[in-house]
């Protein structure tokens, strides 16, 4: 059975979150919580690839058909004067616990 990013990403977040719990760690939990968070981690890293491929692929099919089109006057003029979105600007969790925004 394949997890989708969305249940690995949850069993990491499961885990960390038992691992900042504990005043000493738990020797006898410690391997089935590396093995799975290893696991979890290679589902996310691999559904991640291929989101970037896809959007490679997407992206660059838009920009082949554009050819080399220039950019209205107004797309300029926005990405000009519009800030980059920070993570605070955005609402997310800007914590040092490591939170992802999804």
């Amino acid at each position: 059975m394949k997890k989708t990013f969305r249940d690995a990403y949850g069993v990491l977040q499961r885990h960390a979150q038992t691992l900042r719990e504990q005043d000493e760690p738990h020797i006898d939990d410690l391997l089935s919580i590396v093995t799975e968070s290893v696991t979890a981690y290679k589902v996310c890293q691999e559904r991640i690839a291929a989101v970037e491929q896809a959007l490679e692929k997407a992206l660059g099919t838009v920009g082949e058909s554009a050819g080399a089109a220039q950019p209205d006057q107004s797309v300029r003029a926005a990405s000009r004067t519009e800030p980059a979105a920070t993570p605070a600007r955005a609402g997310w969790d800007t914590e040092e616990d490591g939170d992802l925004p999804f």
